[in-house]
């Protein structure tokens, strides 16, 4: 059965606690078509607006409002759109320049233009990705923050079969599911990849909510052996789980990557630039914990960051 969340601010609270779940954040009507959403409205210096979108992902989102709130610091006049879906939904906004502006993750952008790229280091991946954007797209500077797909299980099950590697469950005796979105069925570090590089087979559970609560809970009560929960979850270290370690770089580096139009000019980019520079690993998990444990808005988390680290 598939099991449908938004993870907006990540409605619920961890572990054994129960989990509280918000309304869906998608309305009735397409955000797209909203006055404004797609318009160049004036800004300060007379600057084109831009549109910010994120993904159906609340870590997503909060990493928008950084680079929303830059700007508007800047003087732009900056139009959000976030919560509006997965990659197969929101390309074609940034292709059509719907969307000004989008955080992204190398590895898996690259490989929705290339499925077949193979393991290499970020800055290689942010050079391919030169090369395999179309015309009117192109990606700035990527953080040290990342964000990775992974194969996680509990302390327990990692423990009960010596488990340290995705390949080490190649040795497990009893069929594997991973809870993940639908999409994860066909990645390349999905089910394929993990038999042919590995040798490891394992069935997909649908749960989508980006490797949110559902997810997490999914593979606390045992329903799983594992599950697709992104690095900087700090559902991780709450739950001491374990993400089983990838020595064949199955999974691309994922750090964070503005994709942009040509909206983005240069004094737009250099705002931007200054959150890639100062976003490090253990800042993107703060963040994620902050919406997680304290429930607080990405507005909020935003702001605060941005005032620590005096960048606005």
């Amino acid at each position: 059965m598939t099991i449908h969340s938004t993870r907006r601010h990540l409605l619920g609270t961890l572990g054994a606690g129960g989990l509280a779940l918000g309304a869906a954040a998608c309305g009735g009507s397409d955000p797209f078509e909203e006055e404004g959403a797609a318009g160049a409205s004036d800004a300060g210096g007379g600057s084109a607006g831009i549109v910010i979108g994120s993904q159906a992902y609340y870590s997503n989102e909060i990493i928008a409002e950084l680079f929303a709130q830059v700007l508007e610091a800047e003087g732009y006049t900056v139009e959000r759109q976030y919560q509006i879906g997965q990659r197969e939904v929101y390309i074609p906004e940034l292709e059509s320049g719907a969307l000004s502006l989008l955080p992204d993750y190398l590895g898996n952008l690259l490989q929705h233009y290339d499925p077949d790229a193979e393991s290499a280091s970020p800055e290689e991946i942010h050079a391919a990705l030169g090369e395999a954007l179309p015309e009117g797209l192109r990606v700035l500077d990527f953080a040290a923050a990342s964000d990775q797909d992974s194969y996680t299980t509990t302390s327990d099950f990692a423990a009960e079969h010596s488990l340290t590697t995705i390949g080490d469950l190649a040795g497990v005796e009893e069929d594997l599911t991973i809870a993940a979105n639908s999409e994860f069925e066909v990645r390349p570090y999905g089910p394929e990849g993990a038999k042919e590089i590995y040798g490891v087979d394992v069935s997909v559970v649908p749960v989508e909510d980006s490797g949110g609560p559902l997810t997490v809970q999914a593979l606390l009560d045992g329903d799983v052996q594992l599950a697709d929960i992104y690095t900087a979850d700090p559902a991780i270290a709450e739950n001491d789980l374990v993400v089983l370690e990838d020595p064949e770089s199955m999974i691309l580096p994922q750090n964070v990557v503005p994709v942009v139009t040509d909206a983005i000019d240069e004094g737009a980019e250099a705002a931007i630039g200054t959150v890639l520079s100062a976003l490090s690993a253990d800042d993107l998990v703060e963040l994620n914990r902050r919406s997680v444990v304290d429930q607080a808005s990405s507005a909020d988390i935003a702001s605060d960051w941005l005032s620590e680290k005096g960048l606005v």
